[in-house]
């Protein structure tokens, strides 16, 4: 397999489409995705995110538009393409009734090891995704992480130059989640590009170097994670007190001092500042330095005082007027 160019980009699309009848699943999605790096695509339910990785490896026919996987076009290519991806989509594609071995031995049989290298390969997957002592069990009494992390391996038996990870995540506990994370990075080091497509926006956060927002079959953001949240205010003024009674007071101090809207936080003690992107980083940073100091000086005592970026929820809320994990799309 030959190794992913690095000085052009793993995937290029200009003006995707894909229609369902009258529905436009994918409405012109133009993405530019760096090699060796991991790129989110995040949306709601129904924003398009699965049906564009289908189409990028090669499943789904574009309607339009033009895509292309390390230069190849992936309809009239499509032969190349696959043979430089991979995919893992959104439920675990292993058979339950065969053990992890089996699973992967199988799998790798058909990619065309021989049988001793296939149970190689699959003995050194299970090892590094910590499945070793389940490695013989039948995959029916596997937990949701551990099927996970034998989904991943399945994806890897031949390393991919682009791995395609469909919402990987979904539905498992935050230490299977953890899990599932570093296996990504690690699979990033070696090289690997990956898509990753997610509903939470914590693992965005956490695992890709540029995000392209996606909402009703359109990319309505795109970015690094600091250029989305900067796009959308230039932080929030989080304060407690020590004193319930003094939130109203604090409340007029804050709207007097600093360029925000005030939000009152169901924790009676708890307000909000949010800061407008027009304030920029120094000038926020002067409002709340200048809002303790006032806040002081009118005998409130504040118990914990922070200055911080939007989150990518809030960068979220307000590009879409809606969470990430929203209603499914019609």
């Amino acid at each position: 397999m030959k190794g992913p160019q690095m000085n052009s980009p793993a995937i290029e699309t200009t003006g995707l489409v894909k229609a369902f009848g009258d529905t436009r699943a994918v409405d012109g999605v133009d993405l530019v995705v760096p090699a060796g790096t991991v790129y989110g695509v995040l949306g709601p339910n129904g924003a398009g995110k699965t049906t564009t990785v289908k189409m990028l490896a090669t499943l789904l026919r574009p309607d339009g538009g033009e895509a292309r996987v390390f230069g190849r076009d992936v309809v009239r290519e499509a032969d190349a393409v696959r043979g430089r991806v991979s995919l893992t989509g959104q439920y675990a594609s292993v058979d339950e009734d065969l053990t992890g071995t089996e699973n992967l031995v199988l799998l790798g049989r058909l990619l065309g090891h021989t049988r001793p290298a296939a149970r190689d390969r699959a003995a050194q997957l299970l090892a590094a995704f910590g499945l070793t002592a389940a490695a013989d069990k039948q995959v029916k009494h596997y937990s949701g992480g551990m099927r996970r992390r034998l989904d991943i391996a399945a994806s890897i038996l031949n390393t991919p130059d682009l791995l395609f990870l469909d919402e990987p995540t979904t539905g498992l506990d935050p230490r299977s989640r953890n899990q599932v994370w570093d296996i990504v990075r690690a699979i990033v080091a070696q090289g690997t590009t990956v898509l990753l497509t997610t509903q939470y926006l914590d693992e965005a956060d956490q695992l890709a170097s540029r995000i392209a927002v996606i909402d009703h079959g359109r990319v309505i953001a795109e970015g690094t994670q600091g250029e989305l949240k900067a796009s959308v205010g230039a932080g929030a003024v989080h304060l407690r007190l020590r004193d319930a009674a003094q939130r109203e007071a604090a409340e007029r101090v804050l709207a007097r001092v600093v360029d925000a809207a005030i939000q009152r936080e169901p924790d009676p003690v708890a307000l909000t500042a949010r800061l407008t992107a027009a304030a920029g980083d120094t000038a926020a940073a002067e409002q709340s330095a200048r809002a303790l100091a006032e806040l002081a000086a009118a005998g409130i005592t504040v118990d914990t005082f922070s200055l911080g970026q939007p989150s990518l929820d809030e960068v979220f809320l307000a590009l879409t007027d809606h969470t990430a994990g929203g209603e499914e799309a019609a």
